[in-house]
């Protein structure tokens, strides 16, 4: 995990101790009813964040913002793959669905309020958030490994998205999951350490005119 260097890391780093508190509160070692709901709200910050660098774009009317709008929106579709998952394996009940409407829509109204204004501070956030998710994925796996929670056999919806062999079980699902949020944590950190950099925008232009001409 990245350490806090300043107040906005350290601000990052506590709403991420504050939301993973509500998480063991309520969900404890229920790991994949735990994932479903904080794969809802983990789903939210790519869309957001794509949403709003594009409107940034649009409102300098320059290019060199595609590669992070593909990334954002990218690991927003990540996030909600990971929650088709488990839903085949949990299967919230009644009141699950209703706890996931409502943190939803609390965090959908937080984080766009936050990246409007404190952009940096939220990529650190959600840094610090994918952090946890790998943490949270490795207590699950071991303990799919160690047969206190049974191996079932990895739902067909995630075979097909990762190509695994036929009879792969929860252990390499979780796996493959806790890859995708290594790899989130990795770009939020980035994102977070080199914002705004006038240098990462011209390299991104690059890209984005490589595409265009491709």
């Amino acid at each position: 995990m990245n350490k806090p260097k300043n107040f906005s890391d350290f601000f990052a780093l506590s709403m991420t101790k504050f939301f993973r508190l509500i998480a063991d509160t309520f969900f404890a070692k229920r790991y994949g009813h735990r994932a479903v709901v904080l794969e809802t709200i983990a789903g939210v910050p790519g869309m957001v964040a794509g949403m709003l660098i594009h409107l940034r774009s649009l409102r300098s009317m320059q290019t060199g913002y595609g590669a992070q709008i593909r990334e954002m929106l990218a690991e927003a579709e990540n996030e909600r793959m990971h929650l088709m998952f488990f839903i085949e394996i949990a299967k919230p009940n009644v009141f699950e669905r209703f706890l996931v409407i409502v943190a939803q829509g609390i965090f959908m109204t937080f984080y766009l309020l936050m990246y409007i204004f404190f952009p940096k501070t939220s990529h650190r956030m959600i840094g610090y958030f994918e952090d946890e998710a790998v943490k949270s994925y490795t207590e699950y796996l071991n303990l799919v490994e160690s047969g206190k929670v049974m191996n079932i056999r990895a739902p067909k919806i995630a075979i097909d998205y990762y190509d695994l062999h036929k009879d792969a079980q929860l252990s390499d699902l979780i796996t493959c999951v806790r890859a995708d949020e290594m790899h989130h944590a990795d770009v939020n950190h980035s994102y977070a350490d080199n914002y705004p950099k006038k240098s990462n925008l011209n390299s991104d232009i690059k890209t984005d005119l490589k595409k265009n001409a491709a």
